[in-house]
């Protein structure tokens, strides 16, 4: 059985390919269980999650702990593992550090969704949020859409500076072109960005709105990451309401996104108003955006599917080696 670490995943890797990868399984017949997360102490937000998921191929289950209040210590929120399994025979593939996967498949997977969703021509991406995700937002954007500016927003200004040198040292962007390299900088409000951008992706633990709804311009795609709880949100109710919304896992969702949830409960929303989910854009079974005028929106929490696309095309690279 492998034992994958970081290094060696991160080493089997690219955007582009990893990209195209989660596409093709995408397509394919899936079987995803609802994720369980569980909470670990009443009143407090620490929980152990477990994430299933299996195709006529592999199966694969991602565990997971977050452990929000661990920054006090300088200690990372979350820690993760990956265990596959050989699906005709059950036996033991690999155990895959979960984490850096993690980053690399959810950014990935915001990127598939946007292939659907943002308009083609696409040159502007404000990134909401400092964290570990940040840089891989704009990596994986690069890999589908012509960006030539990408723009970091943070309530610390430094670390939004530090996740603009993230990105500008990543091999994702030192490997470019010096033609296809965009700019990287930081900015101090988000609102005053929103007359440009073309796609907005947040990767916050906020739990009160980033941006005025009423002020994204027409054509804008935006990308909710951050939330996974079902009292806080990184937008308001009118971009709700202006938006053709998609989402990775209606399940998944509608149980735990207060992104979607508080409309609901406000009246502005339904369930029935989500449009598809990122497996049907990838089925061609909805064509996504319809004209260069609407606004899309895609919420994800997660997804099993997410994690086996990954390790698929991680254990696809080990055999090529």
């Amino acid at each position: 059985m492998l034992n994958l670490d970081a290094q060696q995943i991160v080493q089997s890797l690219s955007m582009k390919g990893l990209i195209e990868s989660m596409r093709q399984t995408y397509q394919q017949q899936v079987t995803i269980p609802q994720r369980r997360v569980m909470p670990l102490k009443k009143g407090a937000y620490d929980a152990f999650a477990l994430l299933p998921a299996w195709n006529d191929s592999l199966i694969t289950v991602k565990a997971f702990t977050y452990f929000p209040s661990n920054y006090l210590e300088g200690r990372d929120s979350l820690a993760s593992k990956i265990l596959a399994f050989d699906r005709s025979n059950g036996e033991p593939l690999a155990l895959l550090d979960g984490k850096v996967l993690t980053f690399w498949r959810t950014a990935a997977a915001s990127a598939l969704a946007a292939d659907y969703l943002a308009r083609k021509e696409s040159e502007t991406l404000l990134i909401c949020g400092t964290g570990n995700l940040a840089p891989y937002m704009a990596w994986a954007y690069a890999a589908i859409r012509p960006l030539k500016k990408v723009l970091v927003w943070g309530r610390d200004h430094h670390k939004a500076q530090a996740a603009v040198d993230k990105i500008l040292s990543g091999l994702e962007y030192q490997s470019l072109p010096e033609s296809q390299r965009y700019r990287v900088e930081a900015v101090t409000s988000v609102d005053e960005q929103l007359p440009q951008v073309d796609v907005i992706t947040c990767v916050t633990g906020s739990a009160e709105p980033l941006f005025d709804g009423s002020e994204v311009k027409l054509g804008t795609h935006i990308d909710l990451i951050g939330n996974h709880d079902k009292d806080k949100r990184e937008c308001d109710s009118v971009s709700i309401k202006r938006s053709n919304v998609f989402v990775d896992s209606r399940i998944n969702v509608l149980a735990e996104a207060g992104d979607l949830l508080i409309p609901i409960a406000e009246g502005d929303f339904s369930e029935a108003m989500i449009k598809a989910e990122l497996t049907e854009l990838c089925a061609n079974s909805h064509s996504g955006r319809m004209d260069q005028s609407e606004i899309t929106l895609y919420k994800s929490v997660g997804s099993a599917l997410a994690d086996l696309a990954a390790v698929r095309f991680v254990l696809d690279q080990q055999d090529t080696k």
